[in-house]
């Protein structure tokens, strides 16, 4: 691959569908035309409301969204993330499902969260993810471009847990997407240090479109939509505020850093 800009967008959803997609659109020409070819939209990015109306409007949602990513990607002639909306169940549930689309509107790679968010967060939120959200079983995949590079997909708390990284890095990924909507509590102590240490320790460049402000009642979500390089370094943030980081994507960065510290060459347990 040759090296190429990517963009992390970041949103303020609100519990309105065709009014993210609208805004989804804005911020998707705005990093087209500052060059970007490779753009991800960050978790929740068509819906961001109460989880149980994610589960009455799911069709809708998973219909209109997935056909947005489409005509987004081919209208822009892109390579398009979508980084999480609900897909129904047959069991009255949703998969919180990352779609990555090509230019001719093809799909790339799709993959189901599997770490839900259940928990009290000291702030007195309580978020219970799983009572709606159905959790993929499957690892997540690694979808392998020539003209971007071999791209790891994963969700939001999946950042947690590094061994997801772990496989995705053992399977090749050079490029880690890690859409999220991070809660602003959480987000101020954990969200860079987290995404510095999954770009360090699996020397991969990571993307991680963000959700950011209030979205509804309590809902606040932590922004600075990240773009990192396998050696920790910043290379975007978007701050507090709707918009885009872009960054490029270099494949020579990678082959010197990989050299340098060829970490991935010296694990031992497996």
């Amino acid at each position: 691959m040759k090296s190429y800009l990517a963009a992390a967008v970041q949103m303020t959803s609100q519990p309105d569908l065709d009014k993210n997609l609208a805004m989804a659109e804005e911020l998707i020409d705005l990093a087209v035309r500052r060059g970007a070819e490779l753009v991800c939209l960050p978790e929740n990015f068509s819906f961001l409301g109460k989880e149980e109306d994610k589960l009455t409007l799911g069709n809708d949602i998973d219909l209109k969204t997935e056909k947005f990513l489409k005509t987004m990607a081919q209208k822009y002639q892109i390579t398009l993330l979508g980084g999480g909306f609900p897909v129904p169940t047959k069991d009255h549930k949703v998969y919180n499902t990352a779609l990555l689309v090509d230019s001719d509107g093809r799909e790339l790679a799709r993959y189901k969260k599997v770490h839900l968010f259940d928990v009290d967060v000291p702030d007195g939120n309580t978020y219970r993810e799983s009572n709606i959200v159905k959790a993929g079983k499957a690892y997540p995949p690694v979808y392998a471009s020539e003209k971007f590079g071999k791209l790891g997909l994963s969700v939001c708390y999946d950042v947690r847990f590094p061994e997801l990284y772990r496989y995705l890095s053992a399977k090749g990924a050079e490029v880690l997407f890690i859409p999220a909507a991070f809660t602003a509590y959480t987000g101020k102590d954990h969200w860079q240090v987290l995404l510095q240490a999954r770009a360090i320790e699996n020397t991969c460049y990571v993307i991680a479109p963000a959700q950011t402000g209030q979205h509804y009642k309590l809902r606040f979500t932590h922004g600075h939509a990240m773009i990192i390089d396998p050696w920790g370094v910043i290379l975007a943030d978007a701050g507090d505020q709707p918009g885009v980081a872009i960054a490029e994507i270099d494949p020579q960065r990678l082959k010197q850093i990989r050299q340098q510290m060829p970490s991935l060459q010296h694990r031992v347990f497996f």
